[in-house]
């Protein structure tokens, strides 16, 4: 299995060089060149199998220049229970009669992003090994609050890797902020920027992209990769959990084999969503995937005329870790829907940077309505969503997950669509206990993140996770920010270059 850009078709590496790399040469995101399928014979032979004998049988389509015994390795390293609080690393949760939660926040760090950032450490390591032994390996994260404590916790003292992690000063929940500022590891730095997350995504690729930075560090005996799902070892290992929960569904006989389920995801840099259609495409029966956005409705507008526009105001909302207006996954789904023509997404994307807009054919814009349906909420919405489904059902959910029920709630009362859906569900209430708390209560929300926390969970009957209450008291490592235009002068800094 070898990986072309999205911009250039004619660049072909292997796995193991699309992972270290991280992105190609001209800014193009690697794809694989053919997508594997699956036949319900294989969905139904992981039925009874561990996750990670899950993870390793999935990833061993995409991964083929890795022996079994390294993949082995790193699934079973990633996902040891050890490290996740339920014993099946992820966990589903029925709430009525056609709803599922797949619970993806189960980790080291309360988000969904552990369940590629475990595993992509184990996956980079190897495949320097095999590219470039000797390199060290940077890794240059941009975050909208989740992949930075995600990321750092994976790569934490990993030999041969150094890490610098962006993140908006005030586009992040305080105890996102916390778990970043306090990050333990050698090898990590963090730093905010006096700008929002596409400031952040926008200067690392920039970075990614600069032929003088790339020959120093070259000179050095280093090279970038990214933590972010830019990088395809980020987006396989949530195929991996798409297909899972399919398969769980089965076994618990909550499905039939062959049954349609739709699936909503709280969407922001496409990659969650973008991983369910790639299973779609793998032969996963997955329906209708509805794309839920927040204030910042620019996928939202998108899906319903073809036409991406960034140029809008941005808002800071209550579900931080969606507020993008540059959605780098997007790129991916292009390029397949275009029938993979690396020229027009060349087109779209030079289009986007130079004026902030384009428009798709009516060809893709067809396939589009084919298979996503669009819907966004505002803050209002969302705490109201979370009020009533605890109040309901006694079920809470953060401040991301209810952008997704609420959209699959649009999507059924504007289609009549009565399949079973599947809820992506990003992570824990803990993390946003002010707000979540405000959905719930009347009573003042205290200003102390961890007194919030402590009376959400006299509320809700919940543990607060260990790993959140150890924030508690934690001394501070990262402080300051800077402005997103110094961001090359920061990792010169940490580089020495």
């Amino acid at each position: 299995m070898n990986y072309h850009s999205t911009r250039n078709s004619a660049c072909t590496v292997s796995a193991a060089e699309a992972i270290a790399r991280g992105i190609s040469e001209e800014g193009g995101l690697f794809v694989p060149e053919t997508l594997p399928q699956l036949t319900m014979d294989d969905l139904c032979a992981l039925a009874g199998k561990s996750y990670a004998e899950r993870a390793g049988r999935i990833l061993s389509l995409f991964l083929t220049d890795f022996s079994e015994e390294e993949l082995s390795r790193c699934v079973d390293s990633a996902y040891s229970p050890e490290k996740f609080d339920c014993e099946g690393i992820t966990q589903l949760s029925k709430v009525g009669e056609e709803t599922y939660f797949l619970e993806l926040w189960h980790g080291p760090t309360c988000a969904f992003k552990d369940m590629a950032l475990q595993l992509l450490p184990h996956l980079m390591t190897v495949s320097a090994e095999k590219t470039a032994p000797g390199e060290e390996i940077v890794v240059l994260t941009a975050t909208s609050g989740d992949t930075g404590k995600a990321a750092m916790e994976g790569f934490k003292d990993v030999p041969g890797t150094r890490m610098l992690v962006f993140y908006p000063e005030d586009g992040v929940s305080p105890m996102q902020k916390l778990q970043m500022t306090t990050q333990e590891g050698g090898n990590l730095s963090v730093c905010a920027i006096q700008g929002n997350f596409d400031a952040a995504q926008s200067g690392v690729k920039k970075l990614f992209t600069d032929p003088a930075m790339i020959r120093e560090l070259k000179e050095k005996g280093m090279r970038f990769s990214s933590a972010n799902s830019i990088n395809w070892g980020r987006l396989a290992p949530q195929i991996v959990y798409y297909i899972s929960a399919y398969v769980t569904l089965m076994e618990k006989g909550e499905i039939l084999p062959g049954e349609e389920v739709n699936v909503a995801v709280p969407t922001g840099n496409f990659g969650n969503i973008l991983a369910a259609f790639y299973a779609k495409r793998m032969g996963v029966p997955f329906g209708t995937l509805i794309c839920a956005s927040n204030e910042n409705n620019v996928l939202t507008d998108f899906l319903d005329a073809g036409i991406y526009d960034r140029n809008r105001p941005f808002y800071t909302t209550l579900s931080p870790s969606m507020d993008i207006l540059i959605s780098s996954n997007l790129e991916r789904l292009l390029y397949e829907l275009s029938g993979r023509d690396d020229e027009a997404v060349r087109e779209w994307f030079s289009l986007l940077a130079e004026e902030g807009e384009y428009e798709v054919s009516d060809e893709v814009k067809d396939r589009l309505a084919d298979e996503f349906f669009g819907s966004c909420c505002g803050d209002d919405e969302t705490l109201e969503t979370i009020g009533r489904l605890f109040k309901e059902y006694g079920y809470l959910c953060d401040t991301h997950t209810a952008v997704a029920v609420k959209a699959a709630e649009d999507y059924r009362e504007s289609t009549g669509d009565e399949r079973k859906v599947l809820i992506a569900s990003t992570a824990s209430p803990f993390k946003f206990s002010g707000s979540v708390l405000q959905a719930i209560s009347d009573g003042p929300v205290p200003e102390n993140p961890f007194e919030q926390a402590e009376r959400l969970s006299a509320l809700s009957g919940l543990p607060v996770p260990p790993s959140l209450r150890a924030l508690q008291g934690k001394p501070v490592r990262f402080d300051g920010s800077i402005p997103a235009e110094r961001m090359e002068e920061a990792v010169r800094s940490l580089l020495t270059l």
